[in-house]
């Protein structure tokens, strides 16, 4: 690190639990995000201030006025713009050392078994089920450690996946794929705009502490948040043995 950069990151140098090593292995890490949107753009946020190596960004949807309310990468004049490169715009202004990937597509099973390949943690902000599983897929596949958030109306949810622990389920082994959801959207149901943030400033901590070794992640938790009167509850998730995704896969652990 030169002398900028050790002023930009001291408060977290000052941490013992992270220390100029800590922050090192940070700068020198490969982050994946994928969605940008209520989840998304605080995580991607938070990751850019932490000095992030590689951010890769994947959103295939465009700005939008009905996102302001909630979505912090953006702005008015953006309104129309891929979201990708919106939130790139954003993050490149607080931090211009960042090196930032972003791909506006929607990113199928095949494309993002080579995404999660080339990340060292991946952040699941999607908000559908097919993605979810293909993601979750790739990163037992991959061996690749998975912070996934979740929110609609007042409620949030956060979980850490990490197939490199013997002990820590998936996310099939939670949510399995054959299992029929209703796909609850916030275009229909609505979202509390802080519960985003809450959840999203949470997937970004979670990560950040797996790249640095700093504290002990949520592994095998399923974290739920009642925004309504703000308290939460922890649920401790087996892993499946017969689950169809890491049951009977043999993860490569990087």
């Amino acid at each position: 690190m030169d002398d900028s950069q050790l002023l930009r990151y001291s408060r977290h140098i000052l941490l013992n639990e992270l220390g100029v090593d800590g922050q090192a292995q940070i700068m020198r890490s490969r982050a994946l995000v994928i969605g940008v949107g209520g989840l998304g753009s605080p995580a991607a946020l938070y990751l850019a201030t932490a000095g992030i190596g590689q951010l890769t960004l994947v959103d295939h949807d465009t700005v939008d006025l009905t996102n302001l309310q909630r979505q912090i990468a953006h702005t008015e004049d953006r309104v129309g713009q891929p979201k990708v490169k919106s939130a790139q715009q954003t993050l490149l202004a607080i931090n211009s050392q960042l090196h930032i990937t972003a791909l506006n597509e929607r990113a199928d099973a095949r494309r993002l078994d080579a995404l999660v390949a080339d990340a060292d943690v991946v952040l699941d902000c999607s908000d559908n089920f097919e993605t979810r599983q293909a993601l979750n897929a790739a990163c037992v596949r991959h061996g690749v450690p998975l912070v996934s958030g979740a929110a609609i109306r007042f409620d949030g949810q956060l979980a850490v996946y990490d197939s490199r622990n013997q002990d820590s389920p998936c996310y099939a082994c939670v949510f399995p794929p054959d299992t029929v959801f209703e796909e609850t959207r916030c275009a229909t149901m609505g979202v509390f705009a802080p519960l985003v943030g809450i959840i999203g400033s949470m997937q970004a901590a979670e990560a950040l502490k797996l790249l640095s070794g700093a504290g002990e992640p949520a592994v095998g938790r399923l974290l739920m948040l009642d925004g309504r009167n703000m308290t939460w509850t922890d649920i401790r998730l087996p892993r499946n043995p017969l689950c169809p995704i890491c049951g009977a896969t043999q993860t490569a652990v990087k």
